[in-house]
């Protein structure tokens, strides 16, 4: 599997993203998508539902796609199957999207490398509510 960023990186990271749009947030309660979602909320920052189909998600406007967003987000952290997640690229590097995250479970090898050469910093297979516990005092 090709590198994450450093724990130093992700720790960086976590402290300069303020928005984050989570595509394939459940609004359901027992959905690993809602319960990391919440928690991050809880930590301050602003979560944007991607999801088709929902109009909102733990009291925020869900779009159907990326694009759709009418402002800057600063992470995309997804909870797709890894094989819906080249689109999910294709559609950050059209819109200049700097940070990518595919959570735990989330592996496809060929859409990071794609992300990676258009200059977007990749984590892939992890957790971003686990690594906010690790990393952020």
């Amino acid at each position: 599997m090709s590198a994450n960023p450093t724990p130093d990186q992700i720790r960086s990271l976590l402290r300069e993203v303020k928005t984050i749009a989570v595509v394939g947030l459940s609004p359901r309660a027992e959905r690993p998508s809602y319960r990391v979602s919440r928690a991050m909320q809880g930590f301050g920052y602003r979560i944007v539902p991607v999801r088709p189909a929902v109009t909102e998600v733990l009291g925020e406007k869900a779009y159907a796609r990326l694009s759709d967003i009418p402002f800057p987000v600063d992470l995309v952290d997804v909870f797709r199957n890894a094989d819906e997640v080249g689109p999910i690229v294709d559609e950050c590097i059209a819109l200049g999207v700097k940070r990518l995250w595919l959570q735990d479970g989330v592996v496809n090898e060929e859409a990071a490398r794609k992300a990676r050469a258009a200059g977007i910093t990749v984590v892939m297979d992890r957790c971003v509510w686990r690594d906010y516990l690790d990393f952020i005092p």
